[in-house]
């Protein structure tokens, strides 16, 4: 994933903008990257990702997420439709063939 593929569905929130409120606010734990946009609080899917880019705060190009923005999207849709998660209002929708 590059630094602007979207990384919350959910509130359209980047893989850059999380690493600029990770510089800007020097969050103390996790969780408070819910502050940047609501990111994480929508169906869920993009904790794991918050959580690494936390703990890669520091150097946003070693926190390699290995996927593709169709993989991500695509992985994201088998988790919703698993019923893992509900997207918020406004979300971008998972994809059709997920």
């Amino acid at each position: 994933m590059e630094l602007d593929d979207t990384i919350c569905y959910c509130f359209h929130i980047s893989k850059r903008k999380i690493f600029n409120f990770l510089r800007i606010h020097q969050p103390r734990r996790a969780s408070q990257l819910s502050e940047c946009g609501g990111a994480g609080t929508g169906c869920g899917w993009c904790v794991p990702f918050l959580k690494r880019y936390f703990e890669d705060a520091n150097n946003p190009e070693a926190a390699d997420d290995s996927l593709t923005p169709d993989e991500y999207a695509q992985q994201r849709g088998q988790y919703i439709k698993a019923g893992k998660g509900v997207p918020a209002p406004g979300a971008i929708p998972p994809p059709a063939d997920s």
